[in-house]
């Protein structure tokens, strides 16, 4: 049987490869997009991103948390929340976006061939499913398959009582206790949603610090209130083995000789790509040990017809910054050379709670480099819409160069701060400076005031600085 014949072909329809094959479309090239599921949107869809973000708003909405500060901390919108209630928000915007996604595929003419996909050489992919096996060809091919959970021996996940991310729906009751091995973004921000629920909470991470690549001070802002919810931090600790000693009962025994026992353990170390049943070898491709492919900055590998994107091509691993690799990766394939996008102005959004967001350097970063910066700093608590919202815990940090007064990086912590962080990265993008907070006029009352405020400040400390 005669392959199929394309212009460029996407293996995976998340993030980057949906946005991927809408850009190859639009330059009037014959696309299909391979999705081994039964279903569109990857990952990000079906059980990463959008489920964890809709449990976290469910969880916010339900615990009544955004309002305890102003109606006592034992208010609440539902007093027995149950794993069901968080569960059928969900599946309700999962199928929403799936719907969304498929439609925006077929509008654009865009093939979407269910199977999977294996490599037959460098041009031709063998697509198998239940139903039908077809053979696809193109000039060009994308990859774009992302990842899933990583595994450990010493952590025997069996979906009921040790779990990945993946499966944190498929809990039948809302635990009274729980492990979570791994402090990175995943771990972190199912900690702070159990936490917020009233489950006791103990996060397990090898390094001494969450989240290493945001600003310290931030950090230190989230580690409090993750203390204050009663959250248990055994940082520099690494699980050595895990084991059920009676039913509802799991410990982590650690290296140090310590174990930690809840109802049930979430292991979130990290994330594999899924690249085991594409046959890489046939292509000229191969993988590290983490599933992960080698690109260049327009996200092609060694196979100069081959591009990868998205999370399979490693940090940082955002649905955000996963589209927008898509985006170049397939311009890029199709020759389009002009496409370009700086990493430097690419946002990061923490679904923690209180949410985090931030762009550019930190301070870490620019002492580092020898940069000389100044800081502004604004509170939620000092702007009217802080109070009013009952968030009075929130902040931003405004990081400007000290001599030219560009603006270098914002930091913030907060609800909202992933809305916020936008402004800041339109100055940024713009070469602007602390300057144009100052001039300019913000809607009274909002959050976006804290960017006045922290100008302010910063300015403040560098007049008394250069007065001395």
């Amino acid at each position: 049987m005669s392959a199929v014949k394309y212009d460029l072909i996407i293996i995976g329809s998340g993030p980057a490869g949906q946005r991927a094959a809408v850009a190859a479309a639009k330059m009037h090239k014959r696309v299909a997009v391979v999705e081994s599921r039964q279903v569109v949107g990857g990952v990000c869809i079906n059980t990463g991103t959008i489920p964890s973000k809709t449990m976290r708003e469910a969880v916010l909405h339900l615990s009544g948390y955004n309002y305890r500060s102003i109606y006592g901390v034992n208010y609440r919108v539902k007093e027995k929340i149950t794993m069901a209630d968080l569960a059928f928000r969900v599946q309700a915007v999962i199928k929403t976006e799936v719907d969304v996604t498929e439609a925006q595929l077929s509008r654009n003419g865009i093939d979407i061939v269910h199977g999977l996909a294996r490599f037959v050489d460098p041009h031709q992919i063998r697509v198998e499913s239940a139903q039908t096996d077809t053979t696809l060809e193109a000039d060009s091919i994308v990859i774009a398959v992302g990842t899933r959970p990583a595994t450990s021996d010493k952590v025997p996940v069996n979906g009921k009582t040790i779990i990945n991310s993946d499966q944190i729906l498929g809990l039948e009751n809302l635990p009274r206790s729980l492990v979570v091995v791994g402090g990175g973004v995943i771990g972190v921000e199912y900690a702070c949603m159990f936490a917020v629920l009233g489950v006791r909470v103990t996060l397990i991470e090898k390094r001494n610090r969450l989240l290493e690549f945001a600003d310290q001070e931030i950090i230190e802002a989230l580690s409090y209130h993750l203390r204050d919810m009663r959250v248990t931090m055994r940082l520099g600790e690494e699980v050595q083995s895990v084991e059920e000693p009676s039913a509802g009962t799991v410990v982590a025994n650690l290296e140090s000789n310590k174990k930690v026992s809840g109802d049930a353990l979430l292991y979130a170390v990290g994330r594999q790509g899924n690249v085991d049943d594409l046959n890489l070898s046939a292509a000229g491709l191969e993988s590290d040990k983490r599933g992960r492919i080698a690109v260049d900055e327009n996200y092609q590998t060694k196979v100069s017809h081959i591009f990868a994107a998205g999370d399979v091509v490693g940090f940082p691993s955002l649905a955000s910054v996963s589209m927008e690799q898509g985006r170049i990766a397939a311009a890029h394939a199709l020759n389009d050379h002009a496409v370009y996008s700086n990493p430097g102005f690419y946002p990061y959004g923490i679904y923690t709670i209180p949410e985090i967001s931030f762009i550019g350097k930190t301070e870490e970063q620019l002492t580092g480099e020898d940069v000389p910066y100044e800081v502004g700093m604004a509170y939620y608590r000092e702007v009217a819409r802080g109070q009013i919202r009952g968030d009075t815990t929130g902040r931003l940090k405004l990081i400007f160069h000290r001599d030219s007064r560009k603006v270098l990086g914002v930091h913030i912590i907060g609800e909202g701060a992933s809305e916020l962080v936008h402004i800041g990265q339109a100055v940024m993008k713009l070469e602007g400076t602390v300057d144009y907070f100052i001039d300019t006029v913000f809607n009274y009352p909002t959050l976006a005031e804290c960017y006045k405020v922290a100008a302010f400040n910063g300015l403040g400390r560098l007049h008394r600085y250069q007065s001395q």
